[in-house]
């Protein structure tokens, strides 16, 4: 016979969500995390400010979860690994590992919310030297300068004056298999260059773009003050190549709307890196048997009308375990995700 609970695979926005979620509606969510802390890459990775909002990401983060952590229907199981599964919707058997060892537990529906690894810079097809250059860093490397209110050089410890960021590293290459759009990175982009404006007022700053992609809001609270309040410079280029002239970078490439090469120098410059998916996506597709679509994201069959169902009846995704996702998207499916795991596992009960 099938239960009340609801396993919940990972402890990041999207599960933290859906946990509350279940919980809230008078089932058992039992969570799972690999890490030894809630939060997922937002806290793990130190995120300064949410893209939407500019609100401290940290504080935003630990409201929710002190609303799982305090809730008398969550059980939660951090440092733990799903490992094994079997049965169907309303009576799944689940095999978690720990360091304290295994054990099994019954859940009627599972929501798989693994979230995304950053790109790494190593596999583009330019050559921008992350690996050789102090002073080449990622959008992942910038937000805990941001949240320590301290952009500098990693080079020599100084204030930039010139710093730029190149979109679309590791996002829309054909080359490397990502054929995609990452959908955030030109929001945090722009969101990363006001910080920057706000804690070196006389820094130059840069964006060089294939096509800049805002969504909803994005577009009046952070591209255009970005560049009418801020003075941000956004020009349309191709980037193909940084490398080391003197103490600073030399940026070549192409300026597509003059149709012509393009050389400047730089103090810091900031690769855009998309999002690919979570090595601990990889593995609980293959421990639960989800099908993977061709980029390695749980593949939704009908994404359009029913965006948090899997390749198997009773198991749903929510968040960037699905592909690119902004944290107003992934807050939406992991409620939708929810209610269709209680929907499940309530049907299996009542057969």
């Amino acid at each position: 016979m099938a239960n009340n609970r609801v396993l919940i695979i990972g402890g990041g926005p999207a599960g933290l969500e859906a946990a509350h979620n279940v919980a809230d509606l008078g089932l058992t969510a039992v969570l799972v995390e690999k890490r030894e802390r809630l939060g997922g890459t937002p806290i793990s990775a130190q995120y300064a400010a949410l893209t939407h909002g500019f609100r401290d990401a940290e504080e935003a983060f630990d409201e929710m979860i002190a609303r799982i952590t305090q809730h008398t229907h969550v059980e939660m199981h951090l440092n733990s690994r799903v490992v094994g599964v079997e049965g169907k919707a309303g009576d799944f058997r689940v095999r978690v590992e720990n360091h304290h060892g295994a054990h099994t537990m019954d859940v009627g529906a599972i929501i798989v919310a693994t979230g995304f690894d950053h790109f790494d810079p190593a596999r583009e097809t330019q050559i921008y030297n992350y690996y050789e250059y102090p002073d080449v860093i990622t959008i992942a490397d910038l937000e805990p300068m941001l949240k320590a209110k301290q952009v500098v050089r990693r080079s020599n410890g100084a204030l930039p004056e010139r710093v730029c960021f190149i979109q679309c590293v590791g996002s829309r290459d054909r080359q490397i298999g990502n054929e995609y759009c990452s959908k955030v990175c030109c929001g945090i982009a722009s969101k990363q260059a006001i910080e920057i404006k706000q804690l070196v007022p006389s820094c130059k700053v840069f964006i060089f773009y294939i096509d800049m992609r805002m969504y909803g809001y994005w577009e009046n609270e952070i591209y255009w003050p970005a560049q009418e309040k801020y003075k941000v410079n956004y020009i349309k280029g191709i980037v193909t190549e940084v490398i080391q002239k003197g103490d600073k970078l030399l940026v070549r490439g192409e300026d597509t709307t003059m149709g012509r090469p393009m050389e400047v120098t730089m103090d810091l410059v900031v690769l855009s890196v998309g999002m690919e998916p979570s090595k601990g996506t990889k593995e609980v597709a293959q421990v639960l048997g989800l099908k993977q679509n061709k980029f390695g994201f749980i593949d939704v069959p009908h994404e359009s009308l029913d965006p948090t169902a899997t390749s198997i009846p009773g198991i749903f995704v929510a968040g960037a375990a699905a592909g690119p996702k902004d944290l107003d998207d992934t807050i939406s499916m992991a409620g939708l995700a929810s209610l269709r795991a209680i929907t499940a596992a309530r049907k299996s009960h009542s057969n």
